[in-house]
C-alpha cells in the first residue's frame, strides 16, 4: 500500500523521543464564509511507535481502494489537527495546547505533503517536511 497524500510525524523533544500514541485528523476547508470556518474531516490516525503516521486515509469500503478516497486538490486549504492533550496525559504530564492544528494550502496535488512537528508540554513547532 502507498502512503497517503499527507503524511505527519510527531517528536516530542521535552524528552528527544517520536511521540507514539497522538491521534491525528485530516480535514479539508469546507467554507470561509461569514463568521465561522469550518472543516470536513478526510481521515483520522494515531501516530506509531516512531511518531508517524503514514497512512492517513479514510476506511475503505469492500472492493474500494484506500488510496482513492483522497485526492488534495490545488488550491484548496487543508489543516492536520494532533490531539496532544491525550497524548500528554498518557505519559502522566500535563499541557497547555490540548491539540495543535497546522492549515496549509495545496499548491500542487501530485506533491506529497509531510508535516512534521515538534512538541513539548509548553510548546510547539513545524515545518514543511519531505
Amino acid at each position: 500500500m502507498s502512503k497517503s497524500p499527507v503524511t505527519c510525524h510527531v517528536l516530542d523533544s521535552s524528552i528527544g523521543k517520536p511521540a507514539a500514541g497522538v491521534p491525528v485528523q485530516l480535514q479539508q476547508l469546507r467554507s470561509a464564509d461569514g463568521p465561522a470556518t469550518s472543516f470536513d474531516i478526510l481521515a483520522e490516525g494515531v501516530t506509531d511507535y516512531d511518531g508517524r503516521c503514514m497512512q492517513l486515509y479514510p476506511e475503505a469500503a469492500p472492493g474500494q481502494k484506500r488510496e482513492d478516497l483522497i485526492k488534495l486538490q490545488a488550491g484548496k486549504l487543508y489543516k492536520v489537527v494532533f490531539k496532544t492533550k491525550d497524548y500528554f496525559e498518557s505519559t502522566g504530564r500535563k499541557c497547555f495546547y490540548p491539540w495543535v492544528e497546522i492549515t496549509f494550502e495545496v499548491a500542487n496535488p501530485a506533491e506529497h505533503y509531510h508535516i512534521p512537528l515538534l512538541i513539548s508540554p509548553y510548546s510547539y513547532t513545524t515545518y514543511r517536511g519531505s
